[in-house]
């Protein structure tokens, strides 16, 4: 083999470095990458070495315990990454465009509170509009939603989010109301001027700590400098609106969850002037090659949603 042959094969294998660098840049550790390209860590940790040796540059430096990209690194990242998501995408595209949408599947990542109040009549008209369509729903935690985005164990996920990591695209569409919640027979019920230090007395009943309400209200009412009691920690706004009503407590829960059948047992008050609302949309990982499937189901919940935001037809952000 000549050294021109030589220089041409190994142009030709270049994917597998290029493979290992955005795996290593979107999951921000050899051992990770490693384990979604199936190879050894000292495989992937050679492969960006020879990169690096190559172009003569650092690709990634260590920022606690996180690989981080060095401005290098970004430039190379952001040209390797719909080479590399466009040739790992191109099987399930071309069998997707030979079926056509009226096959395949569909994963959804949401909530509890998604899955029970948001997307009921949403799968209706999806199953209605694509029965061949297989749609699975992940009821899985936020920070499992989005692992499983990220590995590409879900296509996208619903939900409602507070901070849009750098790797993730979210759009909002939905918006609701934080409400103070009640037994009829409470002293604040009725009360038209409830205000932060009026619900310090009483115990809140919210959902576990590590949840986005229970670090809403702990961030409003310390930023108030406002006391405040938790007297029972427990999952599910069904659950919460039960015990509230059985008098152990009261709650501040999202307007997605509030029914008219709640307000024949329930005070409801709109705590707008403290809390900010709270949105649902969708959640896709940047470069990800959307199935139809999957654009089907973002047009059924706003139709054009990622086209606002200059997606080509691989599904790339042009921003």
């Amino acid at each position: 083999m000549s050294a021109s042959d030589g220089r041409f094969y190994y142009k030709g294998d270049r994917l597998k470095p290029l493979r290992a660098v955005c795996q290593v840049a979107r999951l921000g550790s050899v051992s990770r990458a490693a384990e979604a390209l199936y190879l050894s860590q000292p495989a992937v940790t050679l492969q960006i070495k020879a990169l690096e040796r190559e172009y003569g540059i650092r690709l990634f430096e260590r920022v606690g315990r996180r690989m981080s990209l060095t401005r290098e690194g970004e430039a190379l990242y952001e040209l390797a990454r719909p080479l590399v998501e466009g040739i790992d995408g191109i099987d399930a595209e071309f069998r997707s465009r030979m079926r056509g949408i009226e096959a395949g599947e569909l994963r959804v990542a949401a909530g509890s509170s998604t899955i029970l109040y948001l997307l009921p009549d949403l799968v209706r008209e999806f199953s209605q509009q694509h029965p061949e369509i297989q749609l699975a729903l992940e009821n899985v935690t936020g920070r499992d939603g989005l692992s499983m985005l990220r590995s590409d164990a879900v296509d996208l996920a619903v939900g409602s989010m507070l901070d849009v990591p750098n790797d993730l695209d979210y759009a909002p569409v939905y918006r609701f109301d934080p409400l103070l919640i009640m037994p009829l027979d409470h002293p604040l019920a009725g009360r038209s001027d409830i205000g932060l230090a009026d619900i310090s007395p009483y115990g809140l009943i919210l959902p576990p700590r590590r949840l986005t309400t229970y670090r809403l209200v702990d961030l409003v009412f310390h930023s108030n400098r406002v006391p405040y009691t938790v007297a029972l920690e427990v999952g599910g706004w069904e659950v919460i609106k039960q015990y509230v009503a059985m008098g152990l407590g009261i709650s501040i829960v999202t307007g997605i969850c509030i029914k008219d059948s709640d307000r024949e047992r329930l005070a409801v008050h709109n705590l707008g002037e403290f809390f900010p609302q709270r949105s649902y949309g969708v959640v896709v990982r940047k470069g990800r090659v959307l199935s139809p499937a999957a654009r089907a189901f973002i047009d059924l919940v706003k139709p054009g949603l990622f086209e606002r935001r200059d997606y080509d037809d691989t599904g790339h952000s042009g921003r």
